[in-house]
């Protein structure tokens, strides 16, 4: 009996990567689904690439779509990237650095991203999106949190062919309430090598994280707190 078919979207950060891993042990046939969305750098998608390879994904499709034509965030334009926000390591899970929203927040990505992964499950026949959002140890935005994964799922199952004729499509977060050290342990678990993931917003031009900013901290966070 043929293994049912998901798509995992992969970032090429630590998270994505786990839960491609999470998904091939669940027994799912992989298409990863990767973005060049008009990000800073390219040094996540040589990421994905490596982790699609490394943990099997059947398929791994790379979109272009440019966002840089709205910008909006830091990530998407000339903004600065904060740095320094003073995540801390050792809490039991990270609140935002901050109360507000991070100028790293791109407007409407996840939704985009999950978008494009629900029209491509829909052609493929496969009937799970796998995301890896999470909710304790996360920057602050609003497309992480679980009741926005719920109204997502609730809208696919009106929005698609498959969800009105009774084979609604589901949204997996399986991070949404986990640490990033329960992720990175979780991870190791299942083989995953984190060498191969990247998740600095603002490398330098050679590819090596800067370690100051949110996604470096709360990174450098997770692996002193799993490794405790």
């Amino acid at each position: 009996m043929p293994h049912p078919r998901a798509v995992i979207l992969l970032s090429g950060g630590l998270d994505s990567a786990t839960v491609l891993a999470i998904a091939k042990a669940e027994g799912f046939t992989c298409h990863a689904l990767s973005f060049r969305y008009g990000q800073r750098h390219q040094a996540e998608l040589d990421a994905a690439r490596r982790v699609a390879q490394s943990l099997g994904a059947t398929q791994h499709v790379v979109l272009d779509i440019d966002l840089r034509q709205f910008g909006g965030s830091a990530l998407t334009s000339d903004i600065p990237v904060p740095k320094d926000r003073h995540v801390v390591v050792g809490a039991q899970h990270a609140a935002p650095p901050h109360s507000d929203i991070p100028v790293t927040y791109v407007p409407a990505r996840n939704t985009i991203f999950l978008s494009f992964a629900l029209a491509w499950a829909e052609v493929l026949g496969a009937q799970d999106i796998f995301i890896g959002v999470n909710a304790l140890d996360y920057s602050g935005y609003p497309d992480c949190r679980p009741e926005y994964i719920a109204a997502f799922e609730r809208m696919a199952g009106l929005a698609t062919k498959a969800g009105v004729e009774g084979s609604p499509i589901k949204i997996h977060a399986p991070l949404i309430h986990m640490t990033k050290a329960d992720i990175i342990r979780k991870g190791r678990e299942l083989g995953v090598d984190y060498d191969m993931t990247f998740s600095c917003y603002d490398p330098d031009a050679h590819g090596t994280a800067c370690g100051r900013c949110d996604a470096c901290q709360l990174r450098a966070k997770g692996f002193a707190e799993a490794l405790a």
